[in-house]
């Protein structure tokens, strides 16, 4: 069984800034595509960006400029560095990885980031 494990989540300050990880458990199977969603407060869970196996990026418009999604394959681990944070970025964010040759996704079990203004 796959396990994804976050952290960095917290209280943060508008204009502040956050470094999220998510640490993908050893099975064998090849990591492909890795991503993070969020949540916010009553809404449905958004794409906020991702990254290819080939380090190819896609971003929310809503966030390009002020986040950066990069990988660690070694690791296993995909970040998301989060600058110019707004209070709309208040959400629970979930990092996502599709592994194997049927693609299978999981999800982490999600990290709150909370902005005071």
């Amino acid at each position: 069984q796959v396990q994804l494990v976050e952290s960095g989540g917290g209280l943060v300050q508008a204009g502040g800034s956050l470094r999220l990880s998510c640490a993908a458990s050893r099975s064998g199977l090849s990591i492909i595509d890795m991503g993070w969603y969020r949540q916010p407060p009553g809404k449905q869970r958004e794409l906020v960006a991702t990254i290819t196996s080939g380090s190819s990026t896609n971003y929310a418009d809503s966030v390009k400029g002020r986040f950066t999604i990069s990988r660690d394959n070694a690791k296993n681990t995909v970040y998301l560095q989060m600058n110019s944070l707004k209070p709309e970025d208040t959400a629970v964010y979930y990092c996502n990885v599709v592994m194997g040759a049927s693609r299978t996704i999981y999800w982490g079990q999600g990290t709150q980031v909370t902005l005071s203004s």
